[in-house]
């Protein structure tokens, strides 16, 4: 054979070689997409199906129909201020530089779950007398949401207990100094509210030099039927 039919045969063997290594690595690669893919898509899936999901003001769980969702917090010590969630508005925050010592009010429609009024009282260096004259000013059906900061009992007297009391709250008669209270009631209510907490101020418990630690309350509110 001549030299010029081996060089021909040794480049055919090349070509051949190349074309075989070339396909191998496009093989390789569409095999490795694939499997990156596949792999990416079952992290994301496990990512989703782990992440809990998020209801109205990061509750727990969802309220049912016809319910408004709440979450709410009292004051920390005399340094945060008490917030109030309803159907993931806030209304009433230290961000919101709504709040301020003593009883903090948010007043709620019943049916609409829109924000009427939000007011806060002194009832440390303050009178009792414009919050009973606010209390006075309440409308059948709203939605009322307190919580203290700081202080929210020592300027408190027998009628303005009796008017938060009517709202439907069991432990107002008891609330005291430095006490944390947080509660949901409404005007015209025929019971008493299950949505109420109490931590009293004792020295040997606090959480805080001076002052019990936070309350936390959530939970899922009617809306006021016709």
């Amino acid at each position: 054979m001549r030299a010029g039919g081996f060089v021909k045969l040794a480049l055919l063997a090349l070509i051949f070689i190349l074309a075989i290594y070339v396909a191998s690595q496009l093989l390789e690669l569409n095999v490795e997409s694939k499997l990156g893919n596949i792999f990416d898509k079952q992290m994301y899936l496990s990512e989703y199906a782990t992440k809990p999901p998020r209801y109205k003001c990061g509750l727990s769980k969802p309220c049912p129909e016809g319910h408004f969702a709440f979450k709410m917090a009292s004051g920390a010590a005399s340094v945060v201020g008490p917030k109030m969630c309803l159907e993931d508005n806030i209304l009433m925050s230290g961000v919101k530089n709504n709040v301020g010592r003593g009883i903090n009010i948010a007043l709620v429609n019943g049916k609409t779950g829109e924000l009427m009024s939000a007011e806060s009282f002194d009832m440390w260096a303050g009178d009792v007398s414009p919050l009973t004259a606010f209390l006075k000013t309440i409308q059948d059906g709203t939605v009322v949401m307190m919580a203290t900061f700081d202080d929210g009992a020592t300027k408190l007297n027998d009628e303005a207990r009796k008017l938060i009391s009517d709202l439907g709250s069991t432990s107002i008669s008891t609330l005291g100094f430095r006490d944390n209270w947080v509660f949901v009631g409404g005007k015209g209510i025929k019971t008493k509210s299950p949505f109420e907490q109490l931590i009293k101020n004792n020295a040997e418990s606090n959480k805080y030099e001076g002052w019990p630690e936070v309350l936390e309350m959530e939970g899922c509110i009617p809306h006021k039927q016709d």
